[in-house]
């Protein structure tokens, strides 16, 4: 091979590779790189409208390609199901189903259209997050430390200091991420079952922060090898979270800056 031609052949492979790990233009595109597989898991940035946009155009492709199995959110506790509930149900019938209630923290009118969506195609969405009754209970239970590696456990510890400005007491620090681990078990054990009841051809589609979702720290973590599960992560704006292991990114613009730090001082400040 002579020198022109091995410039030649390394920059189109290059170029190849690069258009290989380019995010996909569509939802069916999207689609068309991951499946099949038995679990779904989307992240999201939860301010974010696009996001739930997504969620809700993938949930409809796959009802409409005959794969939808389940959906599974992080914004309804585990235990509650639409199951058994009819395709033309009402949106009241469903939130009382899922017990979604205003003050929760996630608005209906953010979500329910990605839940109504899974609803009006016959399949069940099911809750997936930890119940708030059970968090003191995992906050004490040590043998959570144990259930990640120790670089994952640290790096959870991590983003709890970080993601409370660093307002927390040190000795809160590992018992709030273990409340973070509980969720993650709880949201895999919800989807785990929701695959083995939907059966081959399926795919049970996950909605949960990208924290969630990654790989290296999330719901991954305790999914059985058994389970073919690939990950999206969903990045508003620039590509800070690029490192953070997932099978696709779906990009979509910048949202408005907030000074989340700010808004936690003021919520915790003595009243």
């Amino acid at each position: 091979m002579n020198c022109r031609f091995a410039v030649l052949y390394a920059l189109t492979v290059s170029l190849l590779g690069a258009c290989a790990s380019a995010p996909p233009a569509s939802v069916p595109a999207l689609l068309d790189r991951l499946l099949p597989t038995q679990a779904l898991l989307i992240g999201e940035q939860h301010d974010a409208a696009e996001h739930q946009a997504l969620q809700r155009d993938v949930v409809l492709a796959l009802a409409a390609r005959g794969r939808l199995g389940a959906l599974v959110m992080e914004m309804a506790d585990q235990g509650r199901s639409t199951s058994g509930l009819p395709a033309d149900a009402s949106e009241d019938s469903v939130r009382e189903s899922l017990g979604w209630k205003p003050e929760g923290g996630w608005p209906w009118a953010t979500y329910g259209p990605v839940v109504m969506a899974a609803v009006r195609s016959g399949a069940p969405v099911l809750g997936g997050n930890l119940p708030r009754g059970r968090m003191r209970e995992a906050m004490g239970d040590a043998a959570l430390d144990g259930a990640i590696g120790d670089g994952a456990l640290q790096q959870q510890r991590e983003a709890i200091r970080e993601g409370h400005c660093g307002l927390l007491p040190e000795s809160q620090i590992a018992p709030m991420a273990r409340i973070q681990l509980a969720r993650d078990r709880a949201m895999a054990e919800t989807l785990l079952g929701a695959a083995r009841r939907a059966g081959p051809g399926k795919t049970v589609v996950l909605v949960a922060g990208n924290g969630h979702v990654r790989r290296d720290l999330g719901v991954p973590l305790y999914l059985p090898a058994t389970l073919s599960h690939r990950v999206v992560m969903a990045q508003a704006g620039a590509a800070k979270d690029e490192g953070r292991p997932s099978d696709a990114v779906w990009r979509t613009p910048a949202t408005p800056p907030r000074d989340h730090c700010a808004e936690l001082k003021q919520r915790m400040a003595p009243r």
